[in-house]
């Protein structure tokens, strides 16, 4: 049992990490704070001077606000079923025995460790081109026109990438669960003559619950700031602009530097709302 010394000493050399933590989170949520209030122009003038709430109040009325928190919202929701859906299947899929099945592993895992922009160009060129993408020669030999997918189905465009770099994610996560299932209470279904779906449905889809949840929590954490997809492909266009994307914009291409600090925090609050409300749906499912 520790002692008060061991504790306090504990304390002592957990502190220089706790401290540098701190710093890595509260300075430059302090310096977003600052400049949001402050109307800062690098190229034009520089710091022009304390602007109050303005900001916040142009940032919240441009026509663009609302679209991008929507076009957000769509994305993550998007992705996080394709994902959940898809994982669970595949997870079921690559625990069952079958010739290869460490390499087949590997080759579903991949996805997941390219980078998010050389994963975007892959798509964009090598797939959705409408001229010489994969997709499009497809078209062609069923004879039908080949569909610009950047443009004319740009969002339903940008959740696919998304969610082909993010399914091993939540399949190795989903797996990794399935595994740790005892398989005794499937045999004694299975025994009673309870059929496939019956077994999944009331003994594997529960003991997945607190792994989906994982899934959910985590990946919304990152959706919320997709930003290098978007960047690649359709530069904001066609409704894929995201309240991440509007950030950048409001800050390098506009160069104001305080309208893009304002749209920071709202990206943080934002954020909050979101985790707060998946903890109170789908986080309870930790402590069960």
């Amino acid at each position: 049992m520790a002692t008060q010394h061991s504790r306090s000493a504990a304390r002592i050399m957990m502190a220089p990490a706790v401290i540098l933590l701190l710093g890595w989170m509260l300075v430059p949520l302090t310096m977003t704070l600052y400049f949001s209030f402050k109307k800062y122009l690098p190229l034009r003038g520089g710091d022009l001077g304390w602007v109050g709430f303005d900001n916040y109040a142009r940032f919240l009325s441009s026509s663009a606000f609302w679209p991008s928190v929507q076009a957000t919202l769509v994305i993550v929701g998007g992705v996080l079923l394709i994902t959940v859906i898809f994982g669970v299947l595949l997870a079921l899929l690559l625990n069952q025995p079958m010739w290869g099945q460490g390499i087949v592993r590997i080759l579903v895992i991949a996805p997941f460790f390219v980078m998010p922009t050389v994963s975007a160009l892959v798509w964009k060129n090598m797939f959705m081109d409408p001229v010489n993408g994969l997709f499009a020669h497809l078209w062609k030999v069923f004879g039908a026109e080949p569909v610009s997918w950047l443009s004319e189905a740009s969002l339903q465009s940008i959740i696919l990438i998304v969610s082909w770099q993010w399914l091993p994610f939540a399949t190795l996560i989903l797996l990794t669960a399935i595994q740790s299932l005892d398989r005794e209470q499937l045999e004694a279904a299975e025994m009673d003559g309870a059929p496939p779906l019956s077994r999944f449905g009331y003994i594997t889809l529960p003991h997945l619950s607190r792994a989906i949840t994982v899934v959910v929590l985590i990946q919304t954490i990152f959706l919320l700031s997709i930003f290098a997809e978007i960047f690649v492909t359709t530069q904001g266009s066609f409704g894929t602009r995201t309240l991440t994307y509007l950030i950048y914009q409001r800050v390098l291409e506009s160069q104001n530097v305080g309208l893009g600090s304002a749209g920071g925090v709202y990206a943080i609050i934002l954020a909050n709302i979101v985790a707060v409300f998946l903890m109170r749906i789908v986080g309870k499912n930790l402590d069960a």
